[in-house]
């Protein structure tokens, strides 16, 4: 199992696989080794089947037994931990494997005690953490009770087993659904989040825009009026009307504007979500220092951030990817530093595309400079803006 990671935009989970069923055939593979591995314990149960030590109908029984308890683990494990089931199925399927592991252990032999490492890892990874504090010790007396029958030895040493694999297994249950919750957590903070944008931008239009059309809503009528016996006064009255629309058009763009601004913070945090959901090992800063930096000069940066972390996501193929954010005294003055360097193939190398192409003009606006190629070992992208505003 992998940590989870959440899309850039849609903060739904892309590469990792904790909570979640597969979704591609590497996530399958993955999986199926990981079930695999865990399935090696059934090798004493099925060598005694096949050794011709029991009778036809316990051979048949112990099959068909063997059979239902791992589909019913399986079942209950796997399937749970993606898409959990309600705490009477997860009961009643938990009792299944309680009842099978200890009947088919007292019948058929001592080969049969590793059905309660499975029995632990069961009760571990669905039941409540204090339930399964009770059960797995539960398990695991039981099971060498049984033991004391045939072999007590195998018995002993399957005991510490039993008891590490299935707490071990309860602190993977409890980070899974810790997972979830934060995963729905965030969900629900990003949804508060839009419906708060939505009544700011709201709010910001209705202060922008009503004062604005209801005087032109006024001087309209008043023109309308005034138009029949003094049409001097009525022309006054819509050349009003034209310089509030243009005022307000003017608002409006402005307004429109800062809201489509990027922030450097947020494409900072955007970048090591996107990275890491790419599967890139991402070293980004946390929070950025702008003191003295333009709101232009910020935007231009946030756009080249935005470009460089794109690039390495589609196209670079890397591994790891470090953003660094500097101070700089350069012959122009003070600069504030962008590098994103990553370990990938770089672009298609016939020279720079439309988005590098774009940056550098934006960057030019806001009297900054922006270095891009490749290196020894990948890729790195140099984007430094003034800290100051040198119009001013």
């Amino acid at each position: 199992m992998s940590t989870t990671t959440e899309d850039r935009e849609t903060g739904t989970p892309r590469h990792t696989t904790v909570g979640w069923p597969p979704r591609n055939r590497r996530e399958l593979l993955v999986k199926s080794l990981w079930i695999g591995v865990w399935l090696v314990f059934l090798s004493s149960p099925v060598e005694d089947l096949v050794s011709g030590r029991h009778s036809t109908g316990a051979t048949v029984a112990g099959s068909a037994g063997l059979a239902v308890f791992v589909g019913v683990y399986l079942t209950l494990v796997f399937r749970n931990i993606g898409r959990p089931f309600s705490p009477r199925v997860v009961l009643v399927l938990g009792g299944v494997l309680g009842v099978l592991a200890p009947v088919l252990a007292v019948t058929l032999g001592s080969a049969w005690l590793g059905l309660f490492v499975y029995l632990s890892v069961a009760w571990g990874a669905t039941l409540p953490l204090r339930a399964a504090y009770w059960a797995i010790p539960a398990s695991a007396l039981v099971m060498y009770l049984i033991g004391l029958r045939s072999d007590e030895a195998e018995a002993r040493g399957l005991v510490v087993l039993v008891l590490l694999i299935g707490f071990a297994m309860s602190g993977v249950g409890q980070l899974v659904r810790t997972t979830i919750e934060l995963r729905k957590a965030r969900a629900t903070v990003a949804q508060l989040a839009a419906n708060e944008e939505r009544l700011r931008l709201a709010r910001d239009l209705h202060d922008l825009l009503g004062h604005s059309l209801s005087l032109i809503t006024l001087k309209s009528e008043l023109a309308g009026r005034m138009l029949p016996g003094h049409p001097d006064q009525a022309a006054r009255q819509v050349a009003d009307i034209e310089q509030v629309s243009r005022q307000a058009l003017v608002d409006v763009r402005e307004a429109v504007t800062g809201y489509r601004r990027p922030r450097l913070a947020a494409e900072l945090a955007g970048a090591q979500v996107a990275l890491t959901a790419a599967g890139v090992r991402a070293e980004v800063p946390a929070e950025p220092d702008l003191a003295g930096v333009p709101e232009e000069a910020e935007s231009a940066l946030a756009w080249a951030l935005r470009e460089a972390v794109t690039n390495v996501v589609r196209h670079s193929g890397a591994d790891r990817c470090a953003v660094e954010l500097s101070r700089r005294q350069t012959l122009d003055g003070p600069m504030l530093e962008l590098r994103v360097e990553d370990d990938g193939a770089g672009g298609s190398g016939k020279g720079p595309g439309n988005g590098l192409t774009g940056l550098t003009e934006r960057l030019q606006k806001a009297g900054g400079v922006l270095e891009a190629g490749r290196v020894r070992h990948g890729f790195r992208l140099v984007a430094r803006v003034p800290t100051a505003d040198r119009r001013t």
